[in-house]
């Protein structure tokens, strides 16, 4: 499994459109990937510009699909981004924990 945490620092006043934008893709992440475990979208209680996307990917491969789907490209790449000041996302595997 691979997790992404990517977090949205939209344009000011940005944040609205960039969740109803969200609200459109997480549909279509749903029906069309039955490998994104998990798909949810957080935004700030201090800053409604700022959005955190927690995505949970059986493989590496699955999420790299998820990149290259067309409305992963018209949504996000084509929408999404030009409302963003930036972007930072970062990868985790999971780590066994033993009791």
């Amino acid at each position: 499994m691979v997790l992404l945490m990517a977090t949205y620092y939209c344009k000011a006043g940005a944040g609205d459109a960039v969740i109803e934008l969200l609200r459109e893709m997480a549909p279509l992440v749903k029906q069309h990937e039955p490998d994104c475990l998990v798909y949810e979208v957080f935004r700030s209680r201090d800053n409604a510009d700022v959005i955190m996307l927690h995505e949970l990917y059986r493989t590496m491969e699955a999420l790299e699909a998820h990149r290259q789907t067309p409305y992963f490209q018209d949504i996000i790449e084509g929408r999404v981004i030009p409302r963003l000041e930036r972007r930072e996302r970062s990868l985790y595997d999971p780590v066994v924990i033993r009791e």
